[in-house]
């Protein structure tokens, strides 16, 4: 039995980064997993996966769209998905090699296998017990089911599953219209496949900025993916190795269907925290399934920590990271702090939607007085050069103060463009603040400057 001061239950962007911190700080650290390979959901079957696959069918894209426009002839690729699926499990094996290295470097030890907490101070993996001063949850997130919806991973598949598809599917329905959907989604339909998005909502992406959303749909839309919105899935059937997808509209309650190859379930995502012991301990839960915590991350037990994933709040890697950092940092002394009004969201797709901070649907119900500085990429020199102009960047100010309550890009390299704002927004800027500032010609983040000097006296290029 091994005697550790943290030991950290799972390997995800929370638990390794936690677990790197807590070392850097002179702690003696374990990290308990039980996959062959550490990096959680997120570097095996989530984040680097899917974008090996939108970055790969990007590339295929631009060579049956934009190539012959550029000068380039030549005949179009032809797609080898065993090799496209090859390059994404080397992708993802760099990646989490790479954390094994860093565990290795920094002296945190796997406990390989998965963890249960039979008491406070005691962390058991297989047949061994370990103590721990401290233990920090880290067990991330699983997809949500849906009531009439029987996954089996081949017909009807989760994420995980739609990363590994035998075959590119000629059809498929995409339950959810929710930032995973989307984007594996996406990946389907420049690859041929006819994709069909069916949502409940009457909008994609909730939660988004609705102006940018409806640009977003279009934007999808031009690209060949159909939306149902305003409807709830009753159930699939899945016959001779086809999906039917019975939809209830909500408008009128009218019934209809749609037949599929393959259907993707992304309906969100749930805390994964089953065999940890938490209810024989004693742990607080929430009513939907997240560990709660205080400030500082602990739970209602003494020693024990709880962040990322199973905690509430947005499922984000990077949410995740800066909590296992902010809780490294506390174990050893330091002050930490999370600023959760400045973490943003970025939606992988091409383009790449980006959001950081308030919404005007939030300012308006809030009776926040607010005004809007927006520019588009189509005037943005490199984004026309880049077959990239579709999008804009839109930023919220308050109207008296001028600093800056949120951002919303949808456009090339969004996800890259949105964290200026988040730096300036970190220390309280003014959009004048951003629009003063010299951005280097021909950049898309031009574009974010014209948006800023749009809260003003009006941007230069539109």
């Amino acid at each position: 039995m091994a005697s550790y001061d943290v030991i950290i239950i799972g390997s995800g962007p929370g638990g390794y980064v936690s677990a790197i911190r807590c070392a850097q700080l002179g702690l003696k650290t374990a990290c308990v997993e039980g996959r062959e390979t550490l990096g959680g959901t997120c570097l095996n079957v989530g984040c680097i996966p899917s974008k090996a696959l939108l970055h790969a069918t990007e590339m295929l894209h631009e060579a049956e769209h934009n190539f012959a426009d550029m000068g380039l002839k030549g005949k179009t690729p032809s797609v080898d998905w065993d090799a496209m699926l090859a390059y994404k499990d080397k992708t993802v094996g760099q990646n989490t090699g790479g954390i094994e290295f860093l565990f290795k470097k920094n002296k945190v030890d796997w406990l390989k296998g998965w963890g249960s907490i039979p008491a406070a101070g005691k962390v058991k993996v297989g047949d061994e017990v370990h103590e721990a001063k401290n233990i920090i949850i880290a067990t991330g997130s699983e997809p949500s089911p849906l009531k009439g919806v029987e996954v089996d991973e081949e017909t009807v598949v989760t994420s995980t599953g739609a990363l590994k598809l035998k075959k590119i599917p000629k059809s498929l329905v995409v339950i959810g219209g929710g930032v995973i959907g989307l984007e594996l989604g996406s990946v389907y339909a420049r690859l041929g496949a006819e994709v069909t998005v069916v949502e409940y909502l009457d909008g994609i992406t909730p939660g988004q900025d609705a102006e940018i959303a409806r640009q977003f749909q279009k934007l999808l839309t031009k690209q060949g993916m159909k939306f149902v919105l305003g409807a709830a899935v009753q159930g699939v059937e899945v016959k001779n190795k086809k999906a039917t997808v019975t939809y209830k509209m909500r408008k009128d309650d009218s019934e209809d269907s749609i037949t599929a190859e393959t259907v993707l379930l992304s309906t969100g995502r749930k805390p994964f925290t089953d065999g940890l012991g938490l209810s024989d301990l004693g742990v607080k839960m929430a009513e939907r399934g997240q560990i709660e915590i205080d400030g500082a991350y602990k739970t209602s037990v003494d020693g024990i920590y709880a962040i990322g994933d199973a905690v509430a709040g947005p499922m984000l890697a990077h949410k995740a990271e800066d909590e296992g950092m902010a809780v490294a940092e506390g174990l050893a002394g330091q002050k930490p702090h999370v600023n959760y009004d400045v973490i943003p969201s970025v939606i992988y797709t091409h383009p790449e939607v980006a959001s950081v901070g308030m919404t005007e649907e939030v300012l308006k119900k809030a009776e926040r007085k607010y005004k809007v500085g927006k520019f588009p990429f189509m005037g943005n020199a490199r984004a026309k050069a880049n077959h990239s102009g579709d999008g804009l960047v839109k930023i919220l100010a308050d109207a008296e103060t001028d600093r800056i309550l949120g951002a919303h890009i949808v456009g090339p390299m969004a996800g890259d463009l949105i964290h200026e704002i988040c730096v300036a927004m970190e220390f309280g800027a003014a959009a004048e603040d951003l629009a003063r500032t010299c951005h280097a010609h021909p950049t898309y983040s031009e574009a974010v400057r014209e948006a800023a000097l749009a809260c003003g006296d009006g941007a230069i290029h539109a």
